[in-house]
């Protein structure tokens, strides 16, 4: 007899409606769902949004609003294993997320973009200039301190009281029942989180229904197990030594200052690497916020971003190649 799993979720439930558009894109050998916003023009600089584990696409609702209004093109982006996009079993590593990114731009038809990433998508936006330069107009990361330090070697930002949920996460099976039956999504968020009261009841349901889409739970821990498991492998390495050598662009740098999973007295660059690995470099703490500083304090992110973009990316600057 066949077992039905009755938690199971349909992915077009994550179709929200709102002032967005649900595309579907095809890149690098797979198909992504994008929520997109603003103006259809493909002169409009383009801004793509990456999240976190735990989240999908509605994790920037509110900034898909505010940058659109602002006069850009948004694409909130399903990593590869979440929400309504393809969950191939493997290829959830950094650089084929990057690859993944790359292909969604030019997909939109883009020439470049700014990429936006929170959370482990941060990790993938700090990625983007060193593994797809020509893509890169300028990234901006929330809850994600760069990968390397200075000499290169990996940067340690993660708290100790984290540390027992990300080895826990590395047991296949376990974390996956726990995070779609369990209470692992409660403990996650509010360890995380580190700001009493959210999520609220409707927002943890929403992430709930995420996690419960068919393979989405299981893909999101394969990304989280290979950002622990390659720390200490020849990728890795690899990655880190492509992260020292990128070329530098202008980057945007958001942490919250009760973030339970990354720490922000460490997420900050210094001077010296900071006139290194960036063309202008932007820090801002939130206060009232932790790992989720999107949701968690929307109005001031999205007010920061869109200050930031206004010199990165000012709208009316063409975005694609000149006709010959």
């Amino acid at each position: 007899m066949t077992t039905i799993d009755t938690s199971a979720v349909d992915a077009s439930v994550l179709l929200v409606d709102g002032p967005w558009r649900h595309r579907f894109v095809t890149a690098n050998g797979a198909r992504f769902h994008v929520a997109v916003a603003g103006p259809d023009e493909r002169e409009a600089p383009l801004v793509v949004l990456l999240h976190s584990v735990l989240g999908f696409w509605w994790s920037w609702r509110h900034q898909l609003v505010a940058l659109a209004d602002a006069g850009y093109r948004v694409a909130a982006m399903d990593l590869r294993g979440t929400g309504a996009s393809d969950k191939p079993p493997s290829g959830y590593d950094v650089p084929t997320l990057v690859a993944d990114v790359s292909g969604v731009v030019r997909s939109l038809g883009a020439h470049d973009a700014v990429i936006v990433g929170t959370g482990t998508g941060g990790d993938v936006a700090w990625a983007v200039p060193a593994l797809s330069p020509e893509i890169a107009r300028g990234i901006a990361v929330l809850a994600a301190p760069r990968p390397v330090a200075a000499d290169g070697s990996a940067r340690g930002t993660t708290t100790v009281r984290s540390l027992h949920t990300l080895v826990f996460a590395q047991v296949p099976g376990l974390a996956e029942r726990s995070l779609t039956r369990g209470d692992l999504l409660v403990r996650l968020l509010d360890s995380w989180g580190g700001v009493p009261g959210w999520p609220d009841t409707g927002t943890l349901e929403v992430y709930r229904d995420a996690l419960r889409v068919p393979f989405a739970a299981h893909s999101q821990l394969e990304q989280l197990r290979w950002l622990v498991r390659s720390a200490s492998r020849s990728d890795g390495a690899r990655l880190r030594a492509a992260l020292a050598a990128a070329p530098a662009v202008p980057v945007l740098q958001v942490h919250g200052a009760h973030d339970g999973l990354r720490s922000a007295g460490r997420a900050r660059l210094s001077t010296d690497e900071a006139a290194t690995c960036t063309t202008g470099y932007r820090f801002e703490t939130v206060t009232g916020a932790g790992h989720f500083p999107a949701e968690q304090a929307p109005d001031l992110v999205s007010t920061l971003l869109v200050q930031w973009l206004a010199a990165v990316a000012p709208v009316g600057r063409p975005t694609t190649d000149p006709e010959p």
